[in-house]
């Protein structure tokens, strides 16, 4: 899948370039195509990196420092048989994890250039939403899953960018700045022993945005374009405490404190955008 988008971004490069190439046989003439106001969206690929080595901490003594390992009476690592980057199928880790789920992504986005020759900078906003998910699992010797999954209600950032108009009506063009989501972590384990409580399970939270693109004027006030952005958020609050229930008291997790919270080592939710733009003009 992932092979097919980046196929498809780079077929998109060239038909841009191809489009372009008349006009890279053209002077300027003094003319600004990317002068003003301009509103517009995006629409694309969120595409995860692997996460490699992620895996679920533990805070049996409850005193804000997850380094614990979570032990049975007999002194055994009760999470002997691992972690995986996902969402686990089953019980075991013979039954594997799910990848993350990619996702299409979707933006509305105002903004305002000024071009002096052929040189451009600007400033602009975009709002709307990602739907990647990013999961990992823990299993314990139960045996029994534990998962951990996040994804975004929505995405909002502003960035800068600076770039080249070659030919007058195509813009070359670098950009990044900050970027901020309200992110819905979720929790789900075949244990049905213990009571499991969310903490901070809806966060609000900052990142960055960076990367680059082409955009390319079509008539007096309409370009379009394609682009690529790599997005990283800080998600560091999730906790969830894990509880007596039903669970005797020589649960592994009560042996400490009397519950246990977990948290993801991993605090960076990442991923790739491939899009394409449009925009209308002023």
């Amino acid at each position: 899948m992932r092979k097919r988008i980046l196929s498809g971004a780079a077929l998109g490069v060239v038909a841009l370039l191809a489009t372009s190439a008349p006009a890279f046989a053209q002077d300027a003439r003094g003319e600004s195509h990317f002068d003003g106001l301009y509103v517009g969206g995006s629409f694309g690929m969120s595409v995860q990196p692997n996460d490699v080595n992620e895996s679920i901490l533990f805070d049996r003594t409850l005193d804000g420092n997850f380094n614990d390992t979570v032990t049975t009476v007999d002194g055994a690592n009760a999470f002997a048989p691992g972690f995986c980057n996902g969402a686990a199928n089953g019980a075991t880790p013979a039954g594997a994890c799910r990848n993350d789920k990619d996702g299409m992504e979707y933006f509305a986005r105002v903004g305002a250039d000024h071009q002096i020759g052929n040189f451009v900078y600007g400033v602009m906003g975009e709002f709307g939403k990602s739907e990647v998910r990013d999961s990992v699992s823990a299993f314990s010797t139960t045996p029994a899953n534990y998962v951990m999954t996040r994804e975004f209600d929505w995405n909002a950032s502003i960035r800068g960018r600076v770039g080249y108009a070659a030919g007058g009506r195509s813009l070359f063009y670098a950009a990044g700045g900050p970027t901020y989501a309200r992110i819905n972590n979720s929790f789900s384990s075949t244990n049905t022993a213990n009571a499991f409580a969310l903490e901070d399970a809806k966060s609000n939270s900052w990142g960055y945005a960076v990367g680059g693109g082409l955009e390319q004027k079509i008539g007096d006030n309409f370009s379009f374009g394609l682009e690529y952005m790599f997005n990283n958020y800080v998600d560091d609050d999730f906790r969830v405490n894990t509880s007596a229930g039903t669970a005797p008291a020589s649960n592994p997790f009560l042996l400490g404190a009397g519950s246990t919270d977990l948290r993801r080592s991993d605090n960076d939710f990442r991923f790739h955008s491939i899009r394409m733009t449009g925009a209308f003009r002023f």
